[in-house]
């Protein structure tokens, strides 16, 4: 992925994830959220997961993959910080239900053994069900079986779940953010092959 991806992988995964119930659930004005994913998937991608440079998109710019490599998953809390007004800015009064969000899944994250981690994927719906989420999870999937790594991720509707099942992942735990909030996924893929 090259920096003039940054911006139309943002705005397909905004596509992709406005009617997931988990960013219903943040973003509760129907109205206001795809524009918010936008620009919300745009901030996190240039400033967290594209400094890593282990993104993925097709040439259409129909979805992407954003992969942590092994040890870089956390967020350290001066980079929480500096993205705390970028993100208060973008999200406005939906920021707080983010965080909960983000936090939940920051403590649920397994700590060892050193893995690679899969923040976001998604493809516009005009394109799911193509193969371009399968192609999107190659890359770095055929580099963990090579490298003998294992993959963590979280998905956040059955859909989803059972495209990571048809990938080797398994769940390890299903659980929520919150009360009213809607079921997520927790899952982890042993490294396949010889």
């Amino acid at each position: 992925m090259a920096p003039a991806d940054v911006e139309p992988v943002a705005r397909a995964l905004a596509q992709a994830f406005e009617d997931d119930p988990h960013f219903r659930w943040i973003v509760r004005d129907d109205r206001k959220r795809l524009e918010r994913l936008h620009h919300g998937f745009g901030l996190y991608t240039r400033r967290i997961w594209f400094p890593q440079n282990e993104g993925f998109t097709h040439d259409k710019h129909v979805g992407g993959a954003l992969w942590m490599p092994p040890g870089t998953w956390h967020v350290g809390l001066l980079a929480q910080l500096r993205l705390m007004p970028g993100t208060i800015r973008v999200m406005r009064g939906d920021s707080a239900r983010l965080l909960k969000a983000l936090n939940f899944i920051e403590r649920k994250h397994p700590r060892s053994p050193r893995h690679w981690y899969l923040p976001i994927i998604g493809v516009a719906p005009a394109w799911q069900g193509r193969g371009f989420g399968a192609a999107l999870l190659r890359p770095v999937l055929e580099r963990c079986d090579q490298d003998r790594v294992p993959a963590y991720l979280e998905a956040s509707t059955p859909r989803n779940r059972a495209l990571y099942e048809r990938h080797g992942f398994e769940v390890v735990e299903e659980c929520r953010y919150a009360s009213d909030g809607p079921p997520m996924w927790r899952m982890w893929r042993e490294p396949h092959g010889a």
